[in-house]
């Protein structure tokens, strides 16, 4: 597994509210059942001294370093104060940041990526599903019921698409390290050629399943950047040119981020591509 396992530690921002809330019952549970710890603090400014489903809340990252022991927050705050959010955990020393909100503005993300890096924090999105180990720990809003323990990591720009490869993953028998979801925006953390890397140093990790989709040229970049076994799906074949799809980061820009040329430099990096999702696992098997 990478980024994290039983023994991390989570701070959850804008655990007071409804998604914050929900989601921190879901991570616990989950913890629970794979005897990991799971969230250890949420912090919601001016609610310190309350709880949320057991989990102390606390006014500030550093208030709940100050408690606990955590290297991980995921934030669930509203996207005007997101970047803020960010920035705020890279500050206090956290390793990881796993962004879920949406709609955050694409400076303010721009400003909190890069100060994040400058403080040595990863930060996997935004507007993103973040992470899950299976067996071992569940860092954002993914379906833990998809999936299997195993030796498949993946890595994907879509939400829907990487549940739906996961559970044809599963079914055929197998289990997954990690999966990652990086998201969508224009501009995010982790890009596939980052998590690659994580997954080229993780022993558990045999081969790597590539979801991407229209727009840009991260998918390509990241099929460069590794000597892994990579298998890929794009989405978005039939997309109609210079249309912004789903996603904001999902622009095509002058034939270089269609699906079909995608697929194609793919190919040519000698990377099998899936025609659709119920074809992954049966790439992967040829893999390992």
């Amino acid at each position: 597994m990478i980024y994290g396992d039983k023994n991390t530690g989570i701070i959850v921002t804008g655990a007071t509210g409804k998604q914050g809330a929900f989601h921190v019952a879901l991570i616990n549970e989950y913890a629970r059942q794979v005897g990991g710890r799971g969230v250890v603090a949420g912090v919601s400014p001016g609610k310190g001294g309350q709880e949320v489903v057991g989990v102390p809340v606390y006014n500030s990252i550093r208030d709940a370093l100050r408690h606990q022991d955590a290297s991980t927050a995921i934030v669930f705050v509203p996207a005007f104060a997101a970047g803020d959010s960010i920035m705020e955990a890279a500050g206090a020393g956290l390793s990881l940041v796993v962004a879920i909100t949406e709609h955050i503005p694409v400076h303010d993300s721009m400003r909190a990526i890069s100060y994040a890096k400058l403080n040595d924090c990863a930060v996997i999105g935004p507007n993103c599903p973040g992470l899950l180990s299976p067996g071992e720990v569940k860092m954002g809003i993914m379906p833990v019921h998809l999936s299997s323990r195993g030796h498949v990591g993946v890595i994907s720009r879509s939400g829907t698409l990487t549940y739906e490869i996961v559970d044809q993953l599963s079914r055929a028998g197998l289990g997954q390290s990690t999966i990652v979801g990086i998201g969508g925006d224009p501009v995010i953390g982790q890009t596939f050629a980052d998590v690659l890397r994580r997954f080229e140093e993780d022993d558990q990790t045999r081969a790597v399943v590539l979801i991407g989709e229209v727009g840009g040229s991260l998918e390509e970049e990241g099929a460069r950047s590794t000597d892994l076994p990579i298998a890929a799906y794009i989405a978005g074949i039939s997309a109609p040119p210079e249309k912004r799809m789903g996603h904001a980061g999902a622009i095509i820009e002058g034939g270089e981020g269609d699906a079909r040329s995608k697929i194609e430099r793919l190919k040519v990096m000698e990377v099998p591509v899936a025609s659709r999702p119920s074809d992954v696992p049966a790439l992967i098997k040829k893999l390992i």
